[in-house]
């Protein structure tokens, strides 16, 4: 089953998923979804990993597949400043990404 109509709708309402990821439980922020090597990848900001804050605030790749038990949870997010729209590891490969205010005139 593809929990890609999850982060899909995660993405589009800006709200957190909660997944289980390496053993351990993840709720994340997904900015983006896109493809690599044929596989399907969301780039989130981890917003907490077995119930506590991360250390630092950072974007990370999750293997879509790599993600257990995927829900959308209620839990709203803003969009993080760490995440770059603009990568160009996203040309021509992004499914979905969230909407970012420009900062550029």
């Amino acid at each position: 089953m593809s929990h890609a109509p999850t982060i899909f709708e995660a993405i589009v309402k800006q709200q957190a998923v909660a997944a289980t990821y390496n053993l351990g439980e993840v709720t994340l922020a997904p900015h983006i979804i896109y493809t690599r090597h044929g596989e399907m990848y969301v780039d989130a900001l981890t917003l907490a990993r077995d119930g506590k804050p991360p250390k630092e605030p950072k974007i990370g790749a999750f293997k879509l597949d790599g993600l257990g038990a995927l829900r959308l949870t209620p839990r709203k997010f803003e969009p993080s400043e760490l995440f770059v729209r603009d990568d160009p590891k996203y040309d021509g490969v992004a499914l979905l990404a969230i909407e970012t205010e420009s900062l550029a005139a």
